[in-house]
């Protein structure tokens, strides 16, 4: 067993999901490295010291840079707006640190690229973190499509879908500006990210990207509500991508469904202990959706609990993204996703955005 001194950048939301990841993963894997909460920082020193004392921190940085430069930092989490993402990565790759980056990768295809130079010329372990990925159902439905459980795919649909803005009086927000914080700089990467885990590489997509309550109590908003997506895969499958973040009752709709000539499977996060599975191999009288109840036999179930149908949670899916970023550290061998990945959805948001400017099909290698 070896210690590792880990930094988050940043002690909000996810930076607490981080931290308490970090603190439970040795228990849960039994990791080889095991996780010594060294040093967070955040937006001022204040913060960061009431974030030490509640999350467990040995020590409070004064900012972001002495975190980075601490030798006692052997790795850097960055929990932080998309538009700090770039100057924090490159500044820890530059020290020889590996980091895992919160989503998007960077708030524009230049910062993406750019930070995943950096990483592969660092040949450190990078990691990003599309935390949904990585239930047990969705590792399960991943490796029933590698086997060729429903036959030749045919079609793909994917979704993500949250109400928090439907209402227009809502007052204006943080949200409502800059094209980073908008729906396709925010919810997108996430089925983006689904497609590509579950059907290959995009080669081409035609999108369309609406702002639907263009003012809001207190502002002009000035990014996108929803955005819908065309998409045709590189092994010439069709699909459809769906983002929203004014979908009126829909809370964690990270969603998908893939037609096969011998099968088919669909996910709701929002039941995310279930994959439903149908076979056409099933007696007549038989056939239909099977919902299965994912267990110990599922990926990285087993670490958690004992018991089929008992269920893992949100905060799991970060402790599984913790073993997986101490893997890689370890081993020195990349664990998807990397930071080239990161970059293939930012990639794909680049072609729906040009697309949807230009009204026509684009290809994502012309971005």
């Amino acid at each position: 067993m070896t210690r590792i001194g880990i930094g988050i950048v940043g002690g909000g939301y996810m930076g607490k999901a981080h931290a308490v990841a970090m603190s439970a993963v040795g228990a849960v894997f039994d990791t080889a490295l095991r996780p010594r909460l060294e040093m967070v920082a955040a937006s001022s020193p204040e913060s960061a010291e009431r974030y030490r004392a509640a999350f467990g921190f040995a020590r409070a940085a004064p900012d972001w840079r002495a975190l980075v430069d601490d030798p006692a930092v052997e790795a850097v989490i960055i929990a932080t707006p998309q538009a700090t993402h770039r100057e924090i990565a490159e500044a820890a790759f530059a020290r020889g640190k590996p980091v895992f980056c919160e989503k998007p990768l960077g708030d524009s295809l230049a910062a993406a690229r750019a930070m995943t130079a950096a990483a592969e010329a660092a040949g450190v372990a990078n990691m990003v973190g599309f935390n949904y990925s990585r239930t047990p159902a969705t590792q399960f439905a991943r490796k029933l499509l590698a086997e060729g459980a429903i036959g030749q795919v045919t079609w793909f649909r994917g979704e993500h879908t949250e109400d928090f803005l439907a209402d227009p009086s809502i007052p204006f927000n943080w949200r409502c500006a800059g094209r980073a914080n908008g729906n396709l700089g925010d919810l997108a990467p996430h089925p983006i990210n689904a497609a590509l885990a579950l059907m290959g590489p995009i080669e081409s997509v035609l999108a369309e990207v609406e702002t639907v309550h263009r003012t809001r109590p207190g502002g002009t908003v000035t990014n996108d509500d929803h955005a819908q997506i065309m998409c045709r895969f590189a092994n010439g499958v069709k699909g459809h991508i769906y983002a929203s973040r004014i979908a009126t009752g829909r809370k964690m709709g990270y969603a998908y469904e893939i037609h096969g000539t011998r099968g088919a499977i669909r996910f709701d996060q929002e039941d995310q202990n279930a994959l439903w599975l149908y076979r056409t191999d099933d007696p007549e009288p038989e056939r239909g959706f099977r919902k299965i109840l994912t267990g110990p036999a599922h990926p990285d179930y087993a670490a958690f609990c004992q018991g089929p149908g008992h269920g893992t949670g949100y905060q799991d899916q970060i402790i599984i993204e913790a073993k997986d970023f101490l893997t890689a550290i370890e081993t020195g061998a990349p664990v998807w996703p990397t930071f080239r990945d990161g970059l293939a959805v930012a990639e794909v948001v680049e072609a729906a955005l040009a697309s949807a400017r230009d009204g026509a099909w684009t290809r994502v290698t012309q971005v």
